[in-house]
């Protein structure tokens, strides 16, 4: 089930400096066993170049989850190479690298999150596995984006979370502090493992330099470690 927005203050975001992503050249590579479709070289979309590098620690997710709709719309089948990310686009194609025991798979970005703290990826649990990550449930990893499959492009605007809370009046209670500091601000519900979480997000930014750099003001700010997420939601 998607986020749903149950509070919103009307203050535009407070912009800032950019960053700028590693590139490299890398060849289109074709994916298999993803819904029997071939990637194919497209123009990339804007911040996510071929070549598009981020290192961090992974998880995986798997039969808690298996059958039940990912944030793209499809059918979640831990047995495909897939990967949730917070901000890639969709279909996107990247090479996954253990920096532990430098094994690799390739998987097809479809999903969103890992909302943990310090992850950068949910592998699935046919990724993990070509990994060797199972047993123990996370390896610091390094991804690169090598090709973009489907129509391209990056729907919907970058946020940064702030906060995620099981109890609605504390999410309320950040709320107000971001508003009373001129933030764009707003609650969405979602359905966590233990009942509905509300995250707290500012902001609607274009771009992922723009939203990192509103992240790394929040955090210092707030004294906080926000997170960059995409919504594709209205």
């Amino acid at each position: 089930m998607g986020p749903r927005p149950l509070g919103t203050s009307s203050l535009p975001p407070v912009p800032s400096a950019a960053i700028v992503p590693a590139t490299l050249a890398i060849g289109i590579l074709i994916l298999s066993g993803c819904s029997g479709t071939r990637a194919h070289k497209i123009a990339h979309p804007p911040g996510y170049p071929i070549g598009y590098i981020e290192r961090g620690m992974a998880s995986w997710y798997g039969p808690g989850f298996h059958g039940n709709p990912t944030a793209s719309g499809e059918i979640y089948d831990m047995n495909r190479l897939t990967a949730a990310h917070r901000t890639l686009p969709f279909g996107s194609i990247a090479v996954v690298r253990s920096l532990l025991t430098g094994r690799e798979v390739t998987v097809r970005i479809n999903d969103r999150g890992p909302f943990a703290r310090g992850r950068v990826l949910d592998l699935s649990y046919a990724g993990a596995k070509k990994l060797g990550m199972v047993g123990p449930g996370t390896d610091k990893v390094e991804l690169r984006v090598v090709a973009f499959q489907g129509a391209g492009g990056a729907p919907g605007v970058l946020r940064v979370q702030v906060g995620s809370f099981s109890e609605l009046e504390r999410a309320r209670a950040l709320l107000a502090q971001l508003e009373i500091s001129h933030y764009n601000a707003r609650i969405v519900q979602t359905d966590g493992a233990g009942g509905p979480l509300y995250r707290v997000q500012v902001g609607y930014y274009q771009s992922e330099e723009q939203a990192q750099s509103a992240a790394r003001r929040l955090g210092m700010l707030f004294r906080i470690d926000p997170m960059v997420v995409r919504d594709e939601g209205p």
